[in-house]
């Protein structure tokens, strides 16, 4: 462990250890990677019953499932003052997210909502009556526009009770000594920000994808109602940005999250970009293409990988090339069957069923890409993707959707289109495979750029330097190769976009180019 006696509290929103994919990988290769560190585990979860599916190495001292759904204790409700002072703390709270005008500050209100979690009487506090109508009368407020929506009590009940369960993480106690690292950016933050002001531990922020921005994509087509929708996507902005202000260091994994983050309120002085990495040893080069043409994916099957666009993309280019087949390697997370129904579908619809296997998770990921002519990507949303950087490592060319800092990880050796655009996915796949030659070189081209700028020996001491900083080692730090991190080209229309983001800047994150 760091030599100040700090330890890490490693905070995890379900991903890591119960649930296998990019994020979780990532966290085990930190933990396995650095076997002199002891690392606590705090993973917030649905029920707290979820089975763990990752093996804990040695350095893991502890793990907890902290469950955001089922019943909690029954605390005796607060009376008389203590009841008066929750509801003024809770009111302002809410007009911080619902009326920005209103001079109410959400850190505040975040920190005294806090000290009851903590004191085990945040849950019954929320579910009383006066909560519930203290939020009935704010969001009426004639001057708000969520006002026109005629929010009923029912709205108001749904809301609030998402919103109880948002916060129950607040009550988390991390250890008083170590350094709190939270793996994603929104719920995961909340038990560090709560360390850090009250009990004074240093607070790491890393971000995969745009926590915030795929609160928004999953809201759009949720069933909730506008005035719930607004409530709880208002709660998700302004942790967000407290989280971005409060950390004392912020680790994107790519520049594209770097430019989100600062937009976000994020001090450029606190940002330290480190690029996932991968083991070139445990994903060597694929050697020959099947014999078979084949496009390979490897995943979770979800909604956020936009399978329907690559089910399409391929329709398009079996009417060119029949033979070619499409195989996808990846478990079907829990509450996601539906979601599979919907591809076997469209596959049907689309008379291309016979060409398309699920193949499941399988342990050994590196023959999912060899078993690929071309490996694809068609995702909406990304941080760095393992999956991406996995197969660059076993020289296959790649195609994927322009999304997160998939073309910084790709540069010169991989196709990048647009993503939920089926035909032109298809017109760079048709190019590669016609392009023995071409597709060759960029095969080629992408193993050089793994093993020159994204190894996982690179990756891992980064963040060992990191948490010895942070728990204020006395010993110098061990030093390496200054590393360039690579600059890739960005769209003009990105940099736009992106400039375009005007104060509330969050009315753009639906990222597909519409405004929601």
């Amino acid at each position: 462990m760091p030599s100040s006696g700090r330890h890490v509290t490693m905070l995890t929103e379900g991903t890591y250890p119960h649930i296998h994919g990019g994020v979780s990988t990532w966290c085990d290769q930190l933990v396995r990677g650095m076997p002199e560190v002891d690392f606590n585990v705090l993973a917030l979860t649905g029920s707290g019953r979820e089975p763990v599916t990752w093996e804990l190495p040695p350095n893991v001292y502890r793990h907890t499932a902290f469950p955001l759904w089922g019943a909690v204790p029954a605390r005796r409700p607060l009376l008389g003052k203590e009841r008066r002072r929750f509801i003024d703390v809770y009111e302002r709270f809410l007009l911080s997210m619902l009326d920005p005008e209103s001079g109410c500050d959400f850190t505040q209100g975040l920190y005294a909502l806090a000290r009851l979690a903590r004191a085990g009487r945040l849950s019954a506090a929320m579910r009383s009556e006066a909560a519930l109508r203290s939020l009935m009368w704010i969001w009426t407020m004639p001057h708000l526009q969520i006002a026109a929506a005629r929010p009923t009590v029912h709205d108001a009940l749904t809301a609030t009770d998402l919103l109880e369960h948002a916060l129950r993480p607040l009550a988390a106690r991390l250890p008083e000594d170590c350094v709190a690292h939270a793996v994603s950016s929104g719920l995961a933050t909340l038990p560090a920000l709560a360390a850090q002001h009250f009990d004074g531990v240093p607070f790491l922020l890393t971000e995969h994808g745009i926590y915030l921005r795929e609160r928004y994509l999953g809201y759009r087509t949720g069933e909730q109602s506008w005035p719930v929708k607004s409530v709880i996507l208002s709660f998700y902005r302004e942790l967000n940005s407290m989280g971005y202000r409060q950390a004392d260091l912020i680790t994107p994994c790519n520049q594209y999250n770097r430019r989100w983050e600062e937009r976000g309120g994020a001090p450029v002085d606190r940002i330290r970009t480190v690029y996932n990495g991968v083991d070139p040893n445990l994903f060597p080069h694929a050697g020959p293409d099947p014999a078979v043409p084949t496009l390979s994916w490897c995943g979770r099957v979800d909604p956020i990988k936009d399978l329907e666009t690559l089910i399409r993309a391929y329709a398009m280019v079996r009417a060119e090339l029949p033979e070619v087949r499409l195989r996808l390697f990846g478990p079907v997370p829990a509450g996601n069957a539906d979601y599979r129904t919907r591809l076997e579908k469209l596959a049907a619809e689309l008379g291309v069923s016979d060409g398309i296997s699920y193949e499941g998770r399988i342990s050994d990921v590196a023959s999912a890409y060899a078993a690929g002519s071309v490996v694809m990507l068609s995702s909406i949303s990304e941080g760095f993707p393992f999956s991406l950087i996995e197969a660059m490592s076993c020289g296959r060319a790649t195609i994927s959707t322009d999304v997160g800092g998939v073309r910084e990880a790709v540069g010169d050796a991989g196709l990048v289109v647009p993503p939920r655009e089926p035909a032109l996915m298809a017109e760079a796949t048709l190019a590669l495979l016609r392009d023995d030659a071409y597709r060759t070189e960029l095969g080629a081209r992408a193993r050089s750029r793994v093993v020159d700028q994204f190894t996982l020996h690179r990756s891992v001491d980064g963040f060992r330097r990191i948490y010895l900083e942070l728990a204020g080692s006395p010993e110098p730090v061990p030093r390496y190769a200054p590393v360039a991190e690579p600059r890739a080209e960005v769209p003009q229309a990105l940099d736009d976009w992106t400039l375009e983001l005007v104060d509330p800047w969050y009315r753009e994150l639906a990222s597909d180019g519409s405004v929601w």
